[in-house]
């Protein structure tokens, strides 16, 4: 048809890379009584902060464009960090962020080096620019392989390399010890996404930072602060790479909002350490409750959430667990987790809801869910 015809066409103008690349989906269902599928804090702002919020927000004016960064928010994180306020970009979630250091740094056919397996987001990106992407497969225990990291380094000479620790999807972290080498191996760019760093034991990247003008550090505001909804992250490097970088994103990405409420979150301090320290035993209980079922094999995390295998078929007891009221993360996708589940740390009473029903759906698939207290 004529109509179609030109449909194609249409469609042709979209370059190859875009076409071929998937776009980022999170599976959902109705009914979810427990929501521990995309790896959140269960933590909401408590009312008076947010009440406060909107008290400072009805004193801005729309109308106005916010500053191209967020200086406040920016000086606040550097006195934080004890780093030049030029060496912090803040973004959209550290996902923009990731989308502006790939941007400036990979072409067609520029060598990228990525562990596997890793946030997915990633290698779509180097992708979408036409990168070479050079991924390196896990240990047998799914930990990077630091040894077989630094080899591709050697040999492949990455304009970017990208690490994250903790990792998501397996909650392993790579200790600095292993960071450290690669980067100084690397003529490109190394950036290592700290995510999840607040709920780790290991040391951050930061403590090498100043000897590395080619480290960026991704974090975010999403996962310990909860702000997830609220979309605020940021990189840190060396102000002339950061300047570079800059470049690559579009202006007035954070909003007037954002930048309140995380400072207000740093002015807490003690508030965001209590919720951590609870995420934190809420994650290792829901490892050791899963340790101690039959014939379930979690994978040792340092982070929010648990990643683990059954000898149910992932997508089966991923249905069976949302009939019943629960949702978890099908990690499937990853060909090194095939068969695997991926929960998240949620509040102590939806963790044990979510303890009971996975016993009850590997016993039998009933789908008779429980209720919240």
């Amino acid at each position: 048809m004529k109509h179609g015809h030109k449909l194609e066409h249409v469609l042709a103008a979209v370059r190859p890379a875009v076409r071929q690349t998937w776009a980022y989906r999170v599976g959902g269902a109705e009914n979810i009584l427990v929501k521990l599928n995309q790896n959140e804090s269960p933590f909401d702002l408590p009312d008076d902060l947010k009440k406060e919020l909107v008290e400072a927000y009805l004193s801005t004016p729309f109308n106005r464009y916010p500053n191209i960064q967020p200086h406040q928010l920016r000086k606040a994180l550097a006195a934080r960090l004890d780093w030049d306020e030029d060496g912090v970009l803040v973004g959209n979630g550290s996902n923009e962020l990731c989308a502006a250091a790939v941007a400036a740094i990979v072409e067609r056919e520029t060598p990228v080096v990525l562990p596997r397996p890793m946030f997915g987001y990633f290698d779509a990106l180097a992708r979408l620019f036409d990168g070479s992407v050079h991924e390196v497969s896990p240990r047998s225990d799914l930990s990077f392989d630091a040894a077989a990291l630094l080899a591709a380094v050697c040999k492949v000479k990455p304009a970017l390399t990208i690490l994250t620790t903790p990792n998501n999807p397996t909650g392993m972290s790579m200790p600095i010890e292993e960071i450290e080498p690669i980067v100084a191996a690397s003529a490109g760019i190394v950036v290592v996404d700290e995510a999840y760093l607040e709920f780790t034991e290991e040391t951050s990247a930061f403590t090498i930072l100043e000897r590395y003008p080619n480290l960026l550090l991704l974090r975010t505001f999403s996962k310990a602060y909860g702000l997830a909804g609220l979309r605020v992250g940021y990189l840190v490097g060396h102000k002339i790479l950061i300047a570079e970088i800059s470049k690559a994103r579009p202006p007035f990405m954070t909003d007037r909002l954002v930048e309140l409420t995380a400072l207000k979150l740093l002015e807490n301090p003690e508030l965001t350490q209590e919720r951590i320290n609870y995420i934190k035993r809420e994650a290792k209980r829901l490892e050791r409750s899963l340790a101690s079922m039959d014939s379930v094999e979690p994978l040792p995390s340092q982070s929010n959430f648990v990643t683990f295998t059954t000898p149910i078929d992932a997508t089966e007891l991923m249905d069976r667990l949302a009939a019943r009221g629960v949702m978890v993360r099908n990690m499937s996708g990853y060909r090194e987790l095939i068969g695997y589940l991926r929960v998240s740390a949620g509040l102590e009473s939806e963790n044990n809801i979510f303890i009971v029903e996975l016993k009850a759906a590997l016993k039998n698939g009933s789908m008779t869910p429980t209720s919240l207290p």
